[in-house]
């Protein structure tokens, strides 16, 4: 009796394993999901202590829409990084955002992100 207890409990545990490679492998296999890619735009401006943070909105209608920059400068350690967030009016390229270097020069931009979400619009009642 004890050996068909654990022929069972194995069974059961070669069952579940086999299940859990099968469901790995079908989310390999159908790839990340992809959202439409928000154009923007971390720009060093002359002078190099200013950077301006553009972007677009790529959706049909007006978005919330929010970008991060960050930039190396020539000071070690000093990594200015900045969010800028408001709403996009639809396929439009807007200036989010300013950003000082607080006095050293930025060298480049080492990080970047965007993304909008479509606003909704009230519904009548």
């Amino acid at each position: 009796m004890g050996s068909d207890l654990g022929a069972k409990i194995s069974l059961a545990a070669i069952d579940r394993a086999t299940t859990g490679l099968a469901l790995v492998l079908a989310v390999c296999l159908a790839g990340p999901a992809h959202a439409d890619e928000v154009p923007f735009a971390c720009t060093i401006l002359p002078g190099e202590e200013l950077a301006s943070i553009m972007m677009t909105n790529p959706l049909a209608g007006d978005a919330s829409c929010i970008v991060t920059c960050k930039f190396s400068t020539t000071k070690y350690d000093n990594n200015p990084q900045i969010t800028c967030a408001k709403a996009v009016p639809a396929g439009k390229e807007v200036e989010m955002c300013r950003l000082t270097s607080g006095g050293d020069k930025f060298v480049k931009l080492t990080e970047g992100r965007a993304d909008c979400l479509r606003l909704s619009s009230p519904s009548a009642e």
